[in-house]
C-alpha cells in the first residue's frame, strides 16, 4: 500500500503487471566490483551501489513555500514538506529504487537523498520502455568496391586531421542487431555485467521515469493527488532532481565520458574537428545529440554558401569603378540639383555628394545578387533534404528505428496516466493545481481567450516600437537639418540612421527577453496534455512573437520606408509636422543592408554569446554566495566535496528551445533578406563555429547533467524550417522587384535605351519639379538658389509642363509590370527547382534501406531457430517421460504456447494438458515458447487476457 495513501502500488501505470512477472536473470558471474572511495561521488556509502539520481532540498524554518501559486487549503509548511518528502520516497522504495540519505539533515544549506535502481528494477523498467539494447547476434556490413571504395578511402585519409580523438564506438565492419529489451530474452543479450550492461545515461533515464509518474496523496481529504517530481519542484518540496555527471577525470592519465568530450569537443582549439555525435548522444541522450548533429550539418552546409556569397561580393567590388549608374552619380558634370530633403531648413543639393553611397550600394545590388538568391533558395532545400537522410541515419545507427514507435507509444501512455489524477503541465514553472475532473472545453476557452488577445497585443507592442524609432528617425533629421553647423547637417543621414539601428537592436534584445517569459506563462495557460504538447506549443508562441520583433523594422525598410512619401508639392506627414522619410539617393538596399548586418551581428554577439556566457556565470556565483556557509563548514571538517554537492552548484538545464530558437532566427537573417546582404552566411558560419564549442563547454561544464530523452527527430523545428526556406524564395523575390534597381535597370536597357547601354539611366529614374509649386513655407528658406527653376526627385512621374503633371508616367506602369511578372517567374522557377532537388535527392539513403531488410530477416530467423529449438527441447523431455502421448498433445497445443523467449513459461492449463493424465507421473520442468510473434492464436486457446499474471512454470 501507498504511505498515506488508501490506493495499492499496483493502481500506479502499468505497474501491477510488471510486478506479476517473473524476474528470471540468466547465470552471469558480476566482475568482481572494486570498491569505490566515498569521495569519489558516484557510488553510495558502502563503494559498490550506484548513484543513479539525487533528489535535493532545503531545511526551512519559516512556513511557507516558494511564492507562486496557492495550494487548496493552505501552503504547507516545513513540518508538512517533511511529510510528503517521507510519503514520496517511501513510495519509491516501494516501486523498488534503493535510497541513501544524508546523516543528519543541515540547518542551511542543502541535503541531498540519492537513489540507485537495482538490476531487477533496471529490467523491469527497460521492459516497460522498450529500451532497444545490442543482442549477440552480427553481421557484417557490406562493402563498398571499385571507384567507390577508392573515393571513400581518399576521403576518410584526408579527413582523418579532423576527426575527434574519441573511442570508436563500433566494431568496424560488424554490426549488432539491437533489438527491444525483454526480461524473457536475456539470453539473446551479451550481458557481461549486470553493473554496466545499462550505462548511467539509461540508469538516470529509468529512473526518472519512476520519479515522473510516481504519485503520492498527502491531502487525501482534498480529493488531490499530485504526480511526478517535477510538481513537487515546483512547489517547494524538492529544490532540485538531476543525475550526476560522470566524475571529473580531466588531469587523469585516462579520461572518462565526461573527461573525453571536455577534450574533443568543449574546446575552442578543436572547432576545426568534427563532433563526436556518438559520444554526445550517449553522455546526453538522443534529444541533445540530435540538436548538435543539426546544428553541426547547419554549419558545414553553410561554408559552400559562405563561399558563393563572397564570390557574389567580390563581384560587385571588381566592377564597382565600371558601373555606369554609379558613376553618372558621381560624375559632377551632369549637375543634377536635387530637391530639399525636408521643409525649409534643407537646401536644395547635388546629386554627386551621394557618390559614396552609390558605390556602396553596388556592392550588394548588382546581376550577381540574383544569381546568389536563387542559390539560397536552392540551398535552404539542399539542407532539408541532406538534414532529413542524417536524420534517418542518426535514427538507425542509435537503434531509433523499428519497434521505437512501440516506446513512444509506452511514454505517451504514461504521460496520459498521470494526467488523468491532475491536469497539470509538466513544464518546471508551473505552479498551478487543479482538482481530479477532466477539464472540459468551457474550462479551456478563458486560456485560449487570453492567449489569442496577448499575442495580439504583443504583436501591437512590436509594430509600436517599430513605429516610435521611425518617428525617432525623422523628428532628429529634421532637428539636426535645422542646425547652423554644416559639419552636423552634412552628416544627418549617417547618425540617425546608426543610432536608430542601434536603437532597434536594444529594444529586439529587450522584447525578446519578455516574450519568451510571456510565451512560457501562454502555454501553461492552456494546460497542454502532455510534455510534447507543451513543448510544441511554447516553440510555435515564443517562434511568433521572436519573428515578428526580430524582423518588424527589417520588413519596414525593406518594403513600406519610403513607398508613402509623396512626391515634392505633396508629401505625406505625420503629426502633420513632419515629413515621412525617404530612401537614400542610392536606393533603400543600402539602409537594408545596414539594418540586417547591424541586428544580425548584434543579436549574435550580445545575446548568444555574451549573455550564453555572462548569465550562467552570475547565477553559479549566486548560488556559490547562497551556500557558502555548508561549504565552509565542509572544508572545515576536512570532508571533499561530493559529485552531487559540485552538481548542485552547476545551473539547472532548461531544455532546448532557447538553443534552437537562436538558431533559427539565424536562418532567417540568412535565407530570408540574403539578396541584401550576402555575407549573411559568412557571419553566420563564423558564429556557429564558436556557437559549438560554447554550447558543448555549457552543457560539459556549466549545467547539471539532463535527463536523456530519446527523440527520432527535431520535432516542430524541422517544420518551422520548411516553412521559412519556402518563405524565403516570396521574400527574396520582392526584395529583388521591388527594393533593388535590378529591374528599372532592366527595363531601362532593353526598352528605353537608345544604344541599349545603361548611359542615361540616372536622368531616365529622376522626375522633374517646378520649385514655384511648393506649398507655402516648405520652400528653402535659403536666398542661394534664387535661380533655380527645377529641381529633380527619384520617382517615375510626368514633368510639370505635362498635361498630366505629377501623375505616374508610362514607364512607372512599365516596371511595376516588370517587377510583378518577375516576382512570379523567381516564385515558380525558384519552386520548381526545388521539387526537382527534393525528388532527386531520396529521403532514406540506399544502404540504411538494405541495413533495415537485413536487420530485419536476421531477427525473425534468430526467433525462429529460438522456437525450434526449444519445440525440440519440449519434444525431447516428454519423449522420455511419455513417448505415447507426448506427440498427440504437443500438436494439440502448438498454437497455444507463451509469447517466445528462453525464460518464457505456460500457464497452468496448458501444463496440465502437457503432462497428460498419468496421475503418478511427475511434472516435467522446462521452458517454454511461441511462434505467437509470428501466426495468430487459436480460438480455442484457453489463454486469456490475464494470462500474464497466471504464468508458472511448466
Amino acid at each position: 500500500m501507498l504511505v498515506g495513501s488508501n490506493k495499492p502500488y499496483s493502481s500506479l501505470p502499468l505497474v501491477s503487471s510488471m510486478f506479476s512477472l517473473p524476474l528470471c536473470f540468466p547465470s552471469v558471474v558480476d566482475s568482481p566490483s572494486t570498491p569505490h572511495g566515498y569521495g569519489e561521488g558516484l557510488y553510495f556509502s558502502d563503494g559498490r551501489r550506484k548513484v543513479d539520481y539525487v533528489l535535493v532540498f532545503h531545511q526551512r524554518r519559516h512556513n511557507s513555500l516558494r511564492r507562486g501559486g496557492g495550494m487548496p487549503g493552505g501552503e504547507p509548511g516545513d513540518h508538512e514538506m517533511r511529510l510528503i518528502r517521507q510519503e514520496f520516497e517511501a513510495n519509491l522504495q516501494e516501486a523498488g529504487l534503493e535510497i541513501e540519505r544524508d546523516k543528519e539533515i543541515k540547518a542551511h544549506g542543502p541535503s541531498f537523498t540519492r537513489l540507485h535502481a537495482p538490476w531487477p528494477v533496471l529490467c523491469r523498467e527497460a521492459e516497460f520502455l522498450k529500451i532497444r539494447v545490442p543482442t549477440k547476434t552480427s553481421y557484417e556490413l557490406k562493402e563498398e568496391s571499385g571507384f567507390g571504395s577508392s573515393m571513400s578511402t581518399v576521403w576518410r585519409k584526408l579527413n582523418q586531421p579532423f576527426q575527434p580523438k574519441v573511442p570508436r564506438q563500433d566494431q568496424g565492419r560488424t554490426k549488432f542487431l539491437s533489438h527491444s529489451f525483454s526480461r524473457e530474452k536475456l539470453h539473446l543479450y551479451n550481458i557481461t555485467s549486470k553493473e554496466t550492461f545499462f550505462d548511467n545515461t539509461t540508469r538516470g533515464r529509468i529512473v526518472y521515469e519512476i520519479l515522473r509518474r510516481t504519485v503520492l496523496s498527502y491531502f487525501s481529504a482534498l480529493s488531490l493527488s499530485f504526480p511526478g517530481i517535477s510538481t513537487l519542484i515546483a512547489k517547494g518540496v524538492y529544490d532540485a532532481a538531476f543525475p550526476l555527471h560522470d566524475v571529473s577525470a580531466l588531469s587523469a592519465a585516462v579520461l572518462n565520458l565526461q573527461g573525453i568530450l571536455h577534450e574533443e569537443w568543449a574546446r575552442y582549439s578543436a572547432f576545426y574537428k568534427y563532433q563526436p555525435i556518438d559520444l554526445v548522444r550517449k553522455y546526453f541522450g538522443e534529444k541533445i545529440g540530435l540538436y548538435f548533429a543539426w546544428l553541426g550539418v547547419y554549419t558545414q552546409l553553410l561554408i559552400p554558401a559562405s563561399i558563393v556569397g563572397i564570390i557574389v561580393f567580390g563581384y560587385g567590388v571588381a566592377t564597382v569603378d565600371t558601373n555606369i549608374p554609379s558613376l553618372e552619380m558621381c560624375d559632377e558634370s551632369l549637375n543634377f540639383t536635387m530637391c530639399p530633403l525636408c521643409d525649409g531648413a534643407c537646401d536644395f543639393w547635388h546629386l554627386s555628394t551621394a557618390c559614396g553611397t552609390a558605390r556602396a550600394s553596388h556592392l550588394f545590388d548588382n546581376p550577381a545578387t540574383v544569381f546568389f538568391a536563387i542559390f539560397m533558395s536552392l540551398w535552404a532545400v539542399l539542407f532539408l533534404e541532406h538534414w532529413k537522410r542524417r536524420q534517418i541515419s542518426l535514427s538507425f545507427n542509435w537503434g531509433l528505428t523499428g519497434t521505437e514507435d512501440d516506446e513512444v507509444r509506452a511514454h505517451t501512455h504514461t504521460h496520459k496516466e498521470s494526467l488523468e489524477h491532475t491536469s497539470v503541465s509538466y513544464n518546471i514553472n508551473t505552479t498551478w493545481w487543479f482538482g481530479c475532473d477532466k477539464l472540459t472545453w468551457k474550462d479551456r476557452l478563458p486560456g485560449y481567450f487570453i492567449n489569442i488577445s496577448s499575442i495580439l497585443f504583443m504583436f501591437g507592442l512590436t509594430f509600436s516600437a517599430v513605429f516610435s524609432v521611425i518617428i525617432y528617425r525623422i523628428t532628429i533629421s529634421a532637428l539636426m537639418a535645422m542646425s547652423p553647423d554644416p559639419a552636423i547637417k552634412s552628416n544627418v543621414r549617417v547618425t540617425v540612421s546608426a543610432t536608430a539601428v542601434i536603437i532597434n537592436l536594444v529594444v529586439i534584445l529587450i522584447l525578446d527577453e519578455i516574450y519568451g517569459n510571456v510565451a512560457v506563462w501562454l502555454t501553461e495557460l492552456e494546460i497542454p496534455k502532455t510534455d510534447t504538447n507543451f513543448e510544441e506549443r511554447l516553440i510555435l508562441k515564443a517562434f511568433l512573437l521572436k519573428f515578428m520583433n526580430a524582423y518588424a523594422p527589417i520588413f519596414y525598410v525593406a518594403f513600406f520606408k519610403g513607398r508613402f512619401a509623396g512626391r515634392p508639392g505633396n508629401y505625406t506627414y505625420v503629426f502633420n509636422n513632419y515629413r515621412m522619410e525617404e530612401c537614400a539617393p542610392g536606393g533603400c538596399l543600402i539602409e537594408l543592408c545596414i539594418q540586417l548586418s547591424i541586428i544580425m551581428l548584434g543579436k549574435q554577439l550580445i545575446q548568444n554569446n555574451i549573455f550564453e556566457i555572462g548569465i550562467p556565470k552570475l547565477k553559479k556565483l549566486a548560488r556559490a554566495i547562497k551556500n557558502k556557509g555548508s561549504t565552509e563548514k565542509e572544508k572545515e571538517e576536512g570532508k571533499p566535496p561530493q559529485q552531487w554537492n559540485l552538481d548542485y552548484a552547476l545551473a539547472a538545464f532548461e531544455g532546448l528551445t532557447p538553443e534552437y530558437m537562436e538558431m533559427i532566427i539565424q536562418f532567417g537573417f540568412v535565407s530570408l533578406f540574403v539578396a541584401s546582404f550576402p555575407l549573411a552566411p559568412l557571419f553566420a558560419l563564423l558564429n556557429n563555429v564558436i556557437e559549438i564549442r560554447l554550447d558543448a563547454k555549457k552543457f560539459v561544464t556549466e549545467l547539471r547533467r539532463p535527463v536523456a530523452i530519446r527523440a527520432k527527430d527535431i520535432g516542430i523545428w524541422y517544420n518551422i524550417l520548411s516553412g521559412m526556406g519556402k518563405f524565403s524564395v516570396i521574400i527574396n523575390a520582392f526584395v529583388i522587384s521591388f527594393t533593388s534597381d535590378f529591374i528599372p535597370r532592366l527595363v531601362y536597357q532593353y526598352m528605353y535605351s537608345p544604344n541599349g547601354t545603361m548611359h542615361g539611366f540616372i536622368d531616365h529614374t529622376l522626375s522633374y519639379f517646378n520649385v514655384s509649386n511648393f506649398k507655402p513655407g516648405t520652400a528653402p528658406h535659403s536666398s542661394a538658389h534664387k535661380d533655380i527653376s527645377f529641381c529633380r526627385y527619384k520617382d517615375y512621374r510626368e514633368p510639370p509642363w505635362s498635361t498630366d503633371a505629377y501623375q505616374f508616367s508610362k514607364q512607372y506602369w512599365c516596371v511595376l509590370a516588370a517587377r510583378l511578372a518577375f516576382v512570379i517567374l523567381f516564385q515558380n522557377l525558384v519552386m520548381f527547382l526545388s521539387l526537382v532537388v527534393a525528388w532527386v535527392i531520396p529521403d532514406v539513403p540506399k544502404n540504411i534501406v538494405e541495413q533495415l531488410k537485413r536487420e530485419k530477416k536476421l531477427l525473425v530467423d534468430v526467433f525462429l531457430q529460438e522456437e525450434k529449438e526449444k519445440f525440440q527441447l519440449i519434444q525431447s523431455l516428454f519423449s522420455k517421460d511419455n513417448p505415447l502421448q507426448a506427440g498427440s498433445h504437443l500438436l494439440q497445443q502448438a498454437q497455444g504456447i507463451a509469447a517466445p523467449g528462453r525464460s518464457s513459461t505456460l500457464p497452468s492449463g496448458q501444463t496440465q494438458a502437457l503432462v497428460g493424465d498419468g496421475g503418478g507421473v511427475p511434472r516435467a520442468r522446462c521452458r517454454a515458447a511461441s511462434f505467437s510473434q509470428f501466426t495468430r492464436k487459436s480460438p480455442s486457446s484457453p489463454m486469456n487476457e490475464n494470462e500474464n499474471s497466471r504464468h508458472t512454470a511448466v
